[in-house]
């Protein structure tokens, strides 16, 4: 281990060991409060104050050299400490005690460019994909089925591999491909739509070197298929990619008040991915969950609140399974639920709440995750809104908690699933359009984001913590915490095809 990382391994132990023990002095003034009500706190959260505060995360992804706020660098570093400095300043320092939890990842982001007979398609980064050896200009080759297995693969040296996305780990295919003979693979979508990119899943795999990667459409996909079964088909291809260790932290507040062994925990990530300022995914999660903090602060709670605002979420979930990964077994067992709030103001929204009972997707979370989709549910229905299930497959910051035995839920508004005509007649907004047609692109803005949405969505935030910093009763006792192991992420994404939540990025 190096000296940097050792270094900060320690700090970030002594600041969750500073956290547990500060945590656990409640803080007399805030029980002298009136309890905390589900409508009183909705009632104060304001569509202003979400503008507020993601005018102040578009401005720090314009400091950013890259326009964006991906974590570790200048915009996201911004975004992390505007928290953290929010809950240590005024009422909120007296209400909460606040730690940062740093630790240190591999940053990945690059460009692409495919041109291919003098047209150039549109083309996105694959995470951990290494640089081409400046442009390429070199034939197309076809890979057979999916390109998961080493059979799929004729002789491709000298060649570009295009290969059909689907089944298996954009990674694997890589890997393959490159054991094949190829000098780079183009992955065409399996769906309608732009071209979105994903991740090799990790900076090396075992099973050998990655050669460099672009995704594009499906139709640019099948268009190059037809056109290389009649004849040969010259690609010019160019990777550029960066790859450093960063230094981050996740922003850890909880109430000085309540049961501090009976814990309410939520939380969404702080980062963008690197193509642009990330209002939507996921400043309005960040946002929504800090305004219904600081809305808290007026009441008491009869369980403790926890906050959690999660770095390097864009690269497999990081800061949330370093955290649990923190934890003691003991730590683990004080945590009721956790929540989890990730794109909340989608502009062609779907009120959709995890599917925690596995009714509509056959996923089911931990014991208790069942009784927290039907508690959004109930408070959609009483404001006048049905919701729609989305899969629990621990594809979001949820995933570490639900590993452990945590029961959780959460909300989402859509990413790059299509909306159904079924959908655009009860929501509203562009039936055959993306939920939101600005997923992990430069247009994630202010604009992007829905308002009605949005408040709604944090309305129901307020609504699920006044409900259980008053009582976790309806939750199930449950044994002790799973023994921890590292935990491995199916991936990041906010893929939404036929309403199963968050189909892999890796594949």
């Amino acid at each position: 281990m190096q000296l940097q990382q050792l270094v900060f391994s320690l700090l970030s132990v002594a600041s969750v060991a500073r956290a547990l023990t500060v945590l656990t002095t409640p803080t007399p003034s805030a029980d002298r409060l009136p309890l905390a009500q589900s409508d009183k706190l909705r009632r104060v959260l304001t569509r202003k104050a979400l503008l507020k505060h993601a005018n102040k995360f578009l401005k720090f992804s314009q400091t950013d050299p890259d326009g964006n706020r991906g974590f570790g660098g200048v915009g996201h570093n911004l975004t992390a400490n505007y928290l953290y400095n929010t809950f240590s300043t005024g009422d909120m320092a007296d209400y909460y005690t606040v730690e940062k939890q740093m630790f240190i990842h591999e940053y990945a982001y690059g460009t692409t460019k495919v041109i291919i007979e003098g047209q150039t398609h549109e083309s996105s980064y694959f995470t951990y994909s290494p640089s081409t050896d400046g442009e390429l200009k070199l034939p197309l080759g076809l890979a057979a089925n999916l390109g998961c297995t080493p059979e799929d693969y004729p002789d491709l040296t000298g060649k570009i591999a295009l290969i059909s996305r689907g089944t298996c780990e954009f990674g694997l295919k890589s890997v393959l491909a490159g054991k094949a003979g190829a000098q780079g693979i183009l992955i065409y979508n399996n769906v309608p739509g732009i071209a979105n990119g994903g991740t090799y899943g990790s900076p090396v795999r075992e099973l050998g070197p990655y050669v460099p990667g672009a995704m594009i459409s499906q139709a640019d996909g099948l268009t190059l298929v037809a056109d290389l079964k009649a004849g040969p088909v010259t690609a010019t291809f160019n990777v550029e990619a960066l790859s450093e260790n960063r230094t981050t932290f996740n922003v850890i507040a909880q109430t000085k008040g309540g049961d501090q062994k009976n814990v309410v925990a939520l939380g969404g990530h702080t980062d963008s991915v690197g193509a642009g300022p990330g209002i939507n995914d996921n400043g309005s999660g960040t946002i929504g969950i800090l305004e219904v903090a600081k809305a808290l602060t007026k009441y008491s709670v009869n369980n403790a609140v926890r906050f959690c605002f999660w770095s390097a979420e864009e690269f497999g979930l990081v800061g949330s399974a370093k955290y649990v990964e923190s934890l003691p077994t003991k730590e683990l067992d004080k945590i009721a639920l956790y929540l989890n709030f990730d794109m909340i103001a989608s502009p062609n929204y779907v009120y959709f709440v995890y599917d925690g009972d596995g009714s509509a997707s056959n996923l089911t979370g931990p014991a208790g995750s069942d009784k927290i989709k039907h508690m959004f549910e109930e408070h959609f229905l009483n404001v006048g809104w049905k919701v729609k299930p989305t899969a629990f497959n621990g594809r979001s910051d949820y995933g570490p908690f639900i590993e452990v035995g945590i029961p959780s839920g959460g909300l989402f508004t859509g990413a790059e699933g299509v909306k159904t005509a079924e959908e655009a007649a009860y929501y509203g907004g562009k039936a055959g359009a993306w939920y939101d047609p600005n997923y992990h692109r430069a247009g994630d803005n202010v604009k992007n984001c829905d308002l009605n949405a949005w408040i709604t969505n944090t309305k129901a935030i307020a609504h699920s913590v006044a409900t259980y910093a008053c009582s976790t009763e309806s939750i199930p006792k449950r044994a002790p915490a799973k023994a921890k192991r590292e935990f491995r992420p199916k991936a990041k994404s906010h893929m939404h095809h036929s309403h199963c939540g968050h189909e892999d990025l890796l594949e």
